[in-house]
């Protein structure tokens, strides 16, 4: 029995995934990471995966150059896809402060920790 993937947040590393992780409070959502750019084989694969054509896709990358690289190879790919930018002042996801990091996430509808907002 495959998973049913309600939405998908595609990042670029593992350091991003484990600073959302710590935020969300909300078990639909699948984390992602594509280690950088992908080529077309491995998008096949996420795609297909993780059904991104049938899901509700959210694209959180850095604000550098290997990061607007993927968010624009994404947004070709996932038409659809919300993006969410962090700040040019924090640069990555992962030195987003936390309840910076909460109040975008929240402003897109994905269910946080409530307590990052308070802190």
């Amino acid at each position: 029995m495959e998973d049913d993937y309600s939405k998908v947040i595609i990042v670029e590393g593992l350091s991003d995934k484990k600073h959302i992780e710590k935020i969300l409070d909300d078990n639909t959502i699948t984390i992602v990471c594509t280690n950088g750019t992908i080529g077309v084989e491995r998008f096949e694969e996420l795609l297909e995966y993780y059904h991104l054509d049938d899901t509700d896709v959210f694209i959180l990358v850095d604000e550098d150059d290997s990061g607007m690289k993927l968010r624009k190879q994404l947004a070709r790919e996932l038409p659809h896809a919300e993006h969410i930018y962090v700040s040019s002042e924090f640069r990555e996801v992962a030195a987003t402060p936390m309840k910076t990091l909460a109040s975008i996430l929240a402003g897109k509808r994905i269910g946080i920790d409530l307590n990052y907002l308070a802190k």
